[in-house]
C-alpha cells in the first residue's frame, strides 16, 4: 500500500509539474510587449475601437482578456492584459462572438491577423489581404488547446 501511495503522489506531482510548466512557458518566453507610446499612437489612427472583457461567456479565470482593442487598416492593438498562454492568435470574425461554439462555428470565414506573444498589450499587422470592414469582432483564440480567451465588437 505504502508503495502505491508513492507511485500515485510521484505522478500527481509530475502530472501537476507538467501543467505549471505548459501554463508558465509562454510567460517565461513572452518578449517584451509593445511601449504604451506606441499603443497609444496605434489607438489614435484607429477606425475601429472595442474593448476586451472578462466576463464573457467563455472566459474564465485562465482564459480572458481585458482592454482597449484599436484597429486601422494596416494594424490591431491592444492596450490591456490578456491572461498568459500558449499558440494564442488574433482573428477577425462577422458578428459578435464569446464562446468556444460560436467561435467555431464561424472559424471557416475568419481572417487570421497574427501570433499573439505578449500579455500585456500586442500590435499586429493586418494582411494586406484582410479588408478589415469585412469583419467586426477580434477574437484572441489558444490554437493548442482550442479555447476561447476574448473577443472585442468594434
Amino acid at each position: 500500500m505504502k508503495k502505491l501511495l508513492l507511485v500515485l503522489s510521484h505522478l500527481g506531482f509530475g502530472a501537476a509539474g507538467f501543467a505549471l510548466g505548459i501554463y508558465m512557458l509562454p510567460i517565461l518566453i513572452a518578449p517584451e510587449g509593445p511601449d504604451r507610446a506606441a499603443l497609444e499612437a496605434a489607438s489614435q489612427a484607429a477606425l475601429y475601437k472595442g474593448t476586451f472583457r472578462r466576463d464573457l461567456n467563455g472566459s474564465d479565470f485562465l482564459h480572458w482578456g481585458e482592454g482597449e482593442v484599436s484597429v486601422s487598416t494596416t494594424q490591431v492593438s491592444h492596450m490591456g492584459k490578456l491572461s498568459p498562454g500558449p499558440d494564442y492568435k488574433l482573428y477577425l470574425v462577422k458578428g459578435f462572438v464569446e464562446d468556444e461554439a460560436q467561435f467555431n462555428a464561424v472559424r471557416s470565414q475568419a481572417a487570421l491577423i497574427g501570433d499573439v506573444k505578449t500579455f500585456d498589450g500586442f500590435a499586429l499587422g493586418v494582411p494586406d489581404s484582410v479588408n478589415i470592414d469585412d469583419y467586426d469582432t477580434a477574437v484572441v483564440w489558444c490554437e493548442t488547446f482550442s479555447e476561447f480567451i476574448s473577443a472585442a465588437k468594434y
